[in-house]
């Protein structure tokens, strides 16, 4: 099977045929979101990190004890380039998977993924229910207390941050700023 660089409706057709969840399909457009604002910001290439952001729980829903290996077997079946699958899968790194984020655009899915549920959390607390005037310092706020969102990994987004050199505030503040971009199509 040759390589075969897909486009956003593939993926988006691929991802939807796997879950049917409204709340999983919110979860992937909020972390597409991120990337593509991250993705922007770096001079990066937006339409593929947005497309690793949508894709990155493919098989969370239909086969959650092999999440991370699944979505390796069904986009290499897909034809798809290495480098989309192996971001993908390094997502789950030291959870359900052994493949470590190297490149910028792995080490930024490996740290946002967890904190877009933070950030979910703290704005849905508002009285806006809205990311449109959530800060960082907010969010750092309910960071600290680990009763708050308390399924949210918070060892995995400091990992994430150090591999990325960055301050926790300042990538919180990029995924504030990534989830106002699509904020009508996650309903915040």
């Amino acid at each position: 099977m040759h390589e075969h660089t897909p486009t956003y409706e593939e993926a988006l057709s691929l991802f939807k045929e796997f879950n049917q969840s409204e709340s999983l399909l919110k979860h992937a457009y909020t972390v597409e979101g991120v990337m593509r604002y991250i993705a922007k910001k770096m001079g990066e290439d937006e339409e593929k990190w947005g497309i690793v952001g949508l894709m990155h729980d493919l098989d969370y829903k239909r086969f959650p004890e092999q999440h991370c290996r699944k979505s390796r077997e069904i986009l290499a079946e897909q034809g798809w380039p290495e480098e989309y699958i192996r971001a993908i899968v390094s997502h789950g790194w030291g959870i359900c998977s052994d493949v470590e984020p190297k490149t910028s655009m792995e080490k930024t899915l490996y740290a946002i993924d967890e904190l877009t549920g933070l950030v979910t959390a703290v704005a849905i607390i508002r009285p806006s229910k809205s990311v449109a005037d959530l800060e960082a310092k907010s969010v750092m706020k309910k960071w600290k207390d680990k009763s708050f969102a308390a399924g949210v990994n918070r060892s995995i987004i400091e990992t994430g941050t150090a591999m990325l050199g960055m301050q926790l505030s300042d990538v919180v503040t990029d995924v504030i700023m990534g989830m106002r971009q699509v904020a009508d199509r996650i309903g915040l």
